[in-house]
């Protein structure tokens, strides 16, 4: 399942993530990466260290996180502080499959991942990020300030850079429902109980989605 949240970063906080990145030292993206994904990724990133780490996760997710749209999709259990990435010219993240369980301290599954883009589309050429879906590859390029997300199962890349500059956080989260397909159901019938309530929250048929749902959840919730 591929969700985009428009504007999950207002644009006084993207400028001021930008700020703040226009002036930091990445290093080399391998540091961080898993075993198989250290052969394929070919960006930088800012160090966990870095002075204004703490703002940074702050603008960039703090919206993100309370989003109706993020908590209804996501049904977050945990959410992982960011990685900053820089793309330039030749860069590129070759097609990879996160590594199931993140975290230097508290370990944590990673269920979803989602990619927060922080500069415009038209400021570099190429660097989509390619998803394999049900439905073939999905090439993804937002606008600056937009969210995507997607199963962190799922084989998944980011095309090279042609020319210009790309900057994106990439964050996990650990889903309170483990199963993506179950996490999928759940968001439609979401969709459908929120229709129905609007529409008419006293009536039997809005009463009856709203049980099914939370049963649901109580089902399959890992807690």
């Amino acid at each position: 399942m591929l969700i985009a949240i428009p504007d999950a970063l207002s644009g006084d906080k993207l400028r001021a993530v930008t700020e703040i990145l226009s002036q930091a030292q990445f290093v080399d993206g391998r540091l961080s990466a898993g075993e198989m994904a250290g052969l394929a990724k070919n960006n930088q990133e800012l160090p966990q260290d870095t002075q204004d780490i703490g703002r940074l996760h702050n603008l960039v997710m703090g919206d993100l996180v309370r989003h109706p749209v993020y908590q209804a999709a996501v049904l977050p259990k945990r959410t992982a502080a960011p990685f900053y990435a820089r793309y330039t010219a030749g860069m590129a993240y070759g097609e990879h499959t996160d590594d199931p369980v993140m975290g230097a301290g508290e370990r944590y599954r990673s269920d979803v991942a989602m990619t927060i883009f922080l500069n415009a589309p038209e400021e570099y050429e190429g660097g989509e990020l390619s998803i394999h879906t049900a439905f073939g590859v999905q090439d993804i390029k937002l606008p600056a300030g937009h969210a995507v997300l997607y199963p962190a199962s799922s084989r998944h890349g980011v095309k090279a850079i042609a020319s210009g500059e790309r900057l994106v956080a990439v964050a996990w989260a650990q889903s309170l429902i483990r199963d993506p397909a179950q996490r999928e159901l759940l968001y439609e019938l979401h969709l459908a109980r929120e229709s129905l309530l609007r529409a008419d929250p006293q009536g039997e048929d809005a009463r009856r989605v709203n049980s099914v749902y939370v049963n649901l959840v109580r089902m399959w919730a890992d807690v």
